[in-house]
C-alpha cells in the first residue's frame, strides 16, 4: 500500500533520482500548491530558485531584471555549479542562451531567416523523404526483432533535418559522434567522469574549427557559411562564432530527439489517441502542441540571475543566485490548462511555455514543429500496431538536468508499411 504524500516540502526541494526523472509531475503539482517559487537542489550540489506555475513562468521569462550571462552568477553558483572548464567555458559558451540585450538582439538577427517559418516550411517535403528513408531502413517485421526507436529513427531524423537546414555538408555531417551533444552535462571537477568529459569537448572543439574552416573554403549562402562570413566581417568574434556552432549542432537536435520519444510514449500509453491520429492525420500540428505542452524536452530553462538582491514572487533572492523556470510545472498548471494531466488532441491550445518566453524563445520553433509533425506521422502512419516492447515502468529516462527524454524505446509492430507513392 502506498503512502501518503508528505504535505511539507523540504528546503531546497531535491530535483534529481530516477523516481523523479521517470515522473516530476507529482512533485512540481506539490510544488505549484505551495507557491510559484523554491529553492531546489540539484546533483551537483548547487541550489537554484525554481519558478513553478504558468503566469509566473511567463512573468520571470520576460523579467528585464534577470539576466542569462553567466558572469552575474555569485561564487556560491560558481562553486557548484560545475560549468564547463576552461578554455572551453570561454570558446564555446557565449552564445545566445548566454548572452544579454544588446549583443544578444544582434547575434540572434543572424540565424533568424534561416528557420523562418516559409522557408522551413518549403523543405518539409524534404525532410518527409529523410523520415521514410529511415523507417525503410528498419527491421521489416517488427514482432520478430523489435526496433530501438531511439537508435533507429529519434536520434537520426533530427540532425539530418538540422544539417540540411543550416548547411552543414554531408561528408562533415556524417562524421559527427551524438556522444558530443552529452557535453551539455557538464561533469564536475572531481567526478571520476571527467577526463572523458573534457575529452569529447576537446574533440568537438575540434569538429567546430574544421567547420569553420570548410565553410570558409567553400562559397555558399548557407548559415554556417553565413556566420563565418559575419565573423570574417568583425560582427561576431572567434568565440562567439564557435559558441554558436555549438548550440546549433547540440541544441538544434537533441531536444527534437527527445521530443520525440516524450511524444511517442504518451502517444503509446494511450492507444485510442495514437489510432485516432493516425486515422486522422489533419489532427497532427494540434496535436504536437498538446503533446509538447504535455511533456516538453526543456523540462527545465537555463540559468538566469538577478544583478541585485530583489523580490521575485513574494520571495526575496539574492543577486547572483541562479533562477530557473521550470516549464514542465507550468504546462501542467491547472490555473491555465483545465485537466492539465489529460492527453487532450481536442484540447482549445493556449500559448504553452515548451519553447520557452520573451526574448529567449527558441528561434527554431517552426522547426521544430514541422520536425514533430513528420516524423510522428510517419511513425503512426508506416509502423501498423506500433507498441512497447518492454513495461512503461523500464523505459530509461535520460538523467540530464535540465533535459526530459528517454534514451532507449523499443517497440514493435506488425509490419513497415511501404513508403505511399509521392512520399519518397
Amino acid at each position: 500500500m502506498s503512502q501518503p504524500e508528505p504535505t511539507e516540502l523540504p528546503d531546497p526541494v531535491p530535483l534529481y533520482g530516477p523516481e523523479y526523472k521517470r515522473d516530476p509531475y507529482p512533485l512540481y503539482a506539490r510544488m505549484r500548491e505551495a507557491g510559484p517559487i523554491h529553492r531546489v537542489l540539484f546533483p551537483s550540489g548547487v541550489t537554484a530558485w525554481l519558478v513553478t506555475g504558468h503566469e509566473a513562468a511567463q512573468k520571470t521569462l520576460a523579467d528585464p531584471r534577470l539576466g542569462k550571462n553567466h558572469d552575474r552568477g555569485n561564487d556560491r553558483w560558481r562553486a557548484r555549479a560545475s560549468i564547463m572548464p576552461e578554455p572551453q567555458h570561454s570558446q564555446l559558451q557565449v552564445h545566445l542562451l548566454h548572452q544579454d540585450p544588446p549583443k544578444h538582439t544582434a547575434m540572434r538577427r543572424l540565424v533568424t531567416d534561416a528557420f523562418a517559418p516559409r522557408r522551413v516550411e518549403g523543405m518539409r517535403a524534404r525532410f518527409q523523404e529523410m523520415a521514410d528513408a529511415l523507417v525503410d531502413a528498419m527491421p521489416a517485421d517488427g514482432d520478430a526483432d523489435s526496433a530501438d526507436l531511439v537508435q533507429c529513427f529519434a536520434a537520426r531524423f533530427p540532425f539530418q533535418v538540422l544539417a540540411e537546414v543550416i548547411g552543414l555538408p554531408p561528408y562533415l555531417a556524417r562524421r559527427f559522434r551524438r556522444e558530443w551533444g552529452k557535453v551539455v552535462a557538464p561533469v564536475g571537477p572531481t567526478d571520476p567522469g571527467r577526463p572523458a568529459y573534457e575529452a569529447l569537448l576537446r574533440e568537438l572543439q575540434g569538429y567546430i574549427a574544421e567547420v569553420v574552416e570548410d565553410r570558409r573554403q567553400a562559397s555558399g549562402d548557407g548559415l554556417l557559411s553565413r556566420l563565418v562570413t559575419a565573423r570574417d566581417a568583425g560582427e561576431l568574434t572567434p568565440e562567439e562564432l564557435d559558441s554558436m556552432i555549438f548550440q546549433l549542432l547540440v541544441a538544434g537536435q537533441e531536444p527534437v530527439t527527445n521530443q520525440i520519444t516524450t511524444a511517442m510514449v504518451n502517444l503509446l500509453r494511450h492507444p485510442e489517441a495514437l489510432a485516432r491520429l493516425r486515422d486522422e492525420p489533419d489532427l497532427m500540428p494540434a496535436a504536437v502542441e498538446e503533446l509538447m505542452r504535455l511533456d516538453s524536452a526543456f523540462e527545465l530553462t537555463t540559468w538566469r540571475f538577478l544583478a541585485e538582491d530583489a523580490d521575485l514572487h513574494g520571495t526575496r533572492v539574492p543577486a547572483g543566485d541562479s533562477v530557473i523556470v521550470s516549464l514542465c510545472a507550468a504546462n501542467r498548471d491547472p490555473e491555465r490548462f483545465p485537466d492539465p494531466d489529460t492527453l487532450d488532441l481536442d484540447r482549445a491550445q493556449g500559448p504553452h511555455l515548451a519553447f520557452g518566453h520573451g526574448i529567449h524563445f527558441c528561434p527554431g520553433a517552426a522547426l521544430a514543429r514541422i520536425e514533430l509533425q513528420v516524423a510522428l506521422g510517419t511513425l503512426l502512419a508506416r509502423l501498423p500496431g506500433l507498441r512497447l516492447a518492454v513495461p512503461d515502468g523500464e523505459l530509461p529516462w535520460i538523467p540530464a538536468v535540465l533535459g526530459r527524454g528517454t534514451s532507449a524505446l523499443p517497440v514493435s509492430f506488425d509490419r513497415a508499411a511501404v513508403c505511399p507513392m509521392g512520399r519518397g
